[in-house]
């Protein structure tokens, strides 16, 4: 079973294609997406409720 090496210029020409699709800004987004925020960060918001205005209208309403 003979191996048979792919042409440099070939493989130049997929080097800068996979370099060309990694730094689109669609990339770019997909990969901020992909982080995992750690769950402490998801049950706990730095404005400290789940739903912002939810919140504001209970407040308001326990005002009255």
């Amino acid at each position: 079973m003979a191996v048979t090496a792919m042409p440099i210029e070939l493989a130049v020409l997929l080097v800068g294609i996979a370099a060309r699709q990694a730094a689109s800004p669609t990339a770019c987004v997909q990969t901020r997406l992909a982080l995992a925020a750690p769950a402490e960060a998801l049950l706990a918001p730095a404005h400290g409720a789940f739903h912002r205005a939810s919140a504001a209208t209970l407040r308001r309403w326990k005002e009255e």
